[in-house]
């Protein structure tokens, strides 16, 4: 309760601040990572590999030294954009224990979308619990698709790729009768091995049942507004435009054409087979920004639910793969670029409370935001120093403000140092590195709210 008080009082307050992106170490000692998830109300985060492993992290970053899951050289191939790339649990996981992986199949590069289920221990799967769900053949190595979720409609969302090489040469992505450059959507609950939701646009009719839309190029990270079902597709561009698109919820069931490859965004690309619709009659991206500089691919994330960062609310948060570059999307479709990275991003990854994360390299970041009101303490006179800071930091109050205690939270809301009183500095030793808030309140309740640093 006391966190959400705070950020209320951070809205009603009316202070403003810049938005500014920033990332912050959480876990670290992985290899290629592929996807960053959760099971429904659980508070850890599974990494997954494209190597085939699945790790755990604790809610404190540390991680578990015995993988959740280890899918063998047997089972998938691995490398360039082959390999485990999604992972999902069901719904009910906590009933059932049953999760869902993507993955290229070794010996002839295959999607699979298979069933495992955890075993007695909550920490470990059970490996010989595979059950192959779903099998599509993959005419090249790349443009494989990857992510995997289930909707607000509790249906499995498959992203898949037109199948790779360059420019779809097979033109498949437009093509009913086969399921590669599509969004699907399979029922896992009934049927055997899966069914069908009897909504799918192609049901009774021509063209393949587990379509729920076409025309996309390769859609490798899509996620679903956790609070209100929106579905936000980023899908990869060919040689000059990168395109986020927005489903608003209830997602419509009348068979969504996204355009390619007929168009690449909001531009034609290649209208030569001659079954291609009008732009008109396809679903305009979102958003879009063309491949300048070394922006070359998009990875998408998430719109932001979480509580932490006031000034990501209403935004979606993602990032482009080359540059290292993770940006925010509003309302009105405007991007706005923050955070540069020294690392190529493969994927974000959300909480349970809706907070994110964001791979690079072989670590797992945090997605913070840095601004908190840094200039806010300094504009009623009161200051401190040094910042960043390491074992101490002392107060200036040339004003003679009464001040009646300071506190410190860290990047969740959680209070963790807290000291009465109008003192002229402030022990931090005990502090682990890392963004926290500095809030110096007075004797009559107002509050001075300061961003702090430790190193």
């Amino acid at each position: 309760m006391k966190k959400n008080l705070f950020f209320c009082f951070l809205f009603w307050t009316g202070i403003s601040v810049a938005q500014t992106i920033g990332v912050q170490s959480f876990a670290t000692g992985f290899t290629s990572l592929t996807e960053i998830t959760h099971a429904p109300n659980d508070s850890r985060l599974f990494a997954v590999q494209q190597g085939g492993i699945i790790k755990i992290i604790n809610p404190n970053g540390t991680v578990n030294s015995t993988p959740f899951l280890t899918l063998t050289t047997t089972t998938i191939a691995s490398g360039g954009e082959r390999g485990l790339l999604g992972l999902a649990f069901h719904p009910d996981y906590a009933t059932n224990g049953y999760f869902y992986v993507n993955y290229t199949r070794a010996g002839d590069g295959a999607t699979v979308i298979a069933r495992y289920s955890v075993s007695a221990d909550p920490n470990i799967a059970d490996p010989n619990s595979g059950t192959v769900l779903l099998t599509i053949a993959q005419p090249y190595s790349n443009h494989n698709g990857g992510t995997i979720k289930f909707g607000p409609d509790g249906y499995l969302y498959i992203g898949m790729g037109d199948g790779g090489s360059g420019g779809d040469p097979g033109n498949r992505a437009q093509n009913i009768n086969e399921n590669l450059g599509k969004m699907l959507r399979i029922d896992v609950n009934s049927g055997s091995p899966y069914g069908i939701p009897p909504t799918n646009p192609y049901v009774g009719v021509a063209g393949n049942d587990e379509i729920w839309s076409i025309g996309m190029r390769n859609p490798w990270k899509f996620s679903f507004n956790r609070l209100n079902g929106d579905l936000w597709i980023a899908d990869v561009g060919q040689d000059a435009i990168e395109e986020i698109n927005k489903i608003s919820s209830p997602l419509p069931d009348t068979g969504l054409n996204f355009g390619w490859r007929c168009y690449e965004a909001n531009v034609v690309y290649n209208t030569s087979s001659g079954n291609c619709p009008s732009y008109a009659s396809t679903v305009a991206p979102f958003a879009l920004y063309p491949q300048t500089g070394s922006r070359c691919s998009v990875t998408g994330g998430y719109f932001y639910t979480g509580t932490a960062y006031p000034n990501f609310a209403n935004k979606y948060i993602f990032g482009d793969y080359c540059s290292g570059e993770i940006g925010t999307i509003d309302s009105s479709g405007t991007i706005t670029w923050g955070y540069d990275a020294s690392f190529f991003i493969t994927t974000f990854g959300e909480d349970k409370d809706g907070e994110l994360y964001v791979a690079g390299g072989s670590t797992i970041y945090k997605v913070i935001d840095t601004s908190l009101g840094v200039a806010t303490t300094q504009k009623n006179g009161l200051s401190f120093y040094p910042n960043p800071a390491k074992t101490e930091i002392f107060f200036k109050n040339p004003d003679g403000i009464s001040l009646s205690n300071v506190t410190l939270f860290d990047v969740s809301g959680k209070a963790v140092l807290t000291k009465n009183g109008d003192i002229p500095s402030l022990s931090i030793a005990d502090l682990a590195k890392g963004l926290y808030l500095m809030v110096l309140e007075d004797s009559t309740g107002n509050r001075y709210p300061s961003k702090l640093v430790v190193e």
